[in-house]
């Protein structure tokens, strides 16, 4: 079966405003099954996986990546995704089985699994160190979160939003969002027209619910403000873990820790936290890494 799944560029009020849009149903619930997740850490992490993806086409480099963090106080303890600039993303949740009543509004209550804590976004541009902003969770709901990162941390004003709607049976049912930016310089007129816009439209799990694709969402936000689509492009879960990089992730356990591995004198089996695939490592592998700590 084709993916469905693929995000928008666009441009309006001659280039003052830029957007993405995405729907990203396939890529979410294909992280569902690989972590095992609760709806309401699928509903988390399809969302923050969906900003990810709109937020790494932002970058300019074909090797840049970008990584989004969240920690918190609540149960689900925080979420870690990474995304590039072609559109590929992963990502997992720390505690995926979390269970939590719905919330005030008998939504799936998001903010209260991930609770207060910070929003960590580190961008590797290829530059001797990464780029790394931090702003405190406004309501860990993760759209807003995010509209708050980039206008205190990026000075960019934004509008985020993420949807991620569930199944009875707890697959996904559809999930995508948008994120919109002023540019530097927009005409007053055109923030005003953007904000009375902003505020009259529905939510966007109720837009993908009811079948629209991003050119729609964008289109029902933008399309009387000159908007223009300028690049369409698929995106996916993608996970580019391999035997030597997991490798790596047993070395940092550090030579304690390697020495109790080969007295056990059993195999070791690691695996990788964002696609969950499996890799065996012998006894004398591990002693191989023992050396190389050394």
């Amino acid at each position: 079966m084709p993916n469905k799944d693929y995000m928008v560029r666009a441009t309006a009020a001659d280039e003052q405003i830029r957007a993405f849009a995405a729907t990203t149903r396939e890529l979410a619930e294909q992280a569902r099954v690989i972590h095992g997740m609760s709806p309401v850490a699928s509903a988390a992490l399809g969302r923050l996986m969906t900003a990810g993806l709109m937020m790494g086409s932002m970058m300019k480099g074909e090797d840049d990546l970008l990584t989004l963090k969240i920690n918190g106080d609540g149960p689900m303890r925080g979420i870690l995704v990474t995304a590039n600039a072609h559109a590929q993303v992963k990502g997992y949740v720390y505690e995926p089985e979390v269970l939590l009543p719905a919330n005030a509004l008998g939504k799936l209550d998001v903010g209260g699994a991930v609770g207060k804590g910070t929003l960590s976004v580190i961008k590797d541009l290829g530059l001797k160190e990464p780029y790394i902003g931090q702003t405190a969770l406004v309501s860990g709901e993760i759209a807003e979160d995010l509209t708050y990162y980039f206008a205190a941390s990026e000075q960019v004003p934004s509008s985020v939003a993420l949807g991620v709607l569930m199944n009875r049976d707890n697959t996904v049912r559809c999930a995508g969002g948008f994120i919109i930016q002023l540019m530097p310089g927009t005409k007053e007129e055109v923030v005003a027209a953007l904000e009375e816009r902003l505020s009259g439209i529905r939510s966007v799990t109720a837009m993908l619910n009811a079948g629209m694709m991003p050119e729609q969402i964008l289109s029902e936000l933008l399309g009387d403000m000159g908007l223009r689509v300028n690049e369409k492009q698929p995106v996916s879960y993608h996970c580019d873990c391999s035997r030597e990089r997991v490798g790596r992730a047993i070395l940092s356990i550090g030579r304690t820790g390697l020495e109790k591995m080969i007295a056990d004198g059993k195999p070791v089996e690691a695996g990788c936290q964002f696609c969950g695939k499996k890799y065996q490592f012998a006894v004398n592998e591990i002693g191989e890494m023992l050396e190389q700590a050394r």
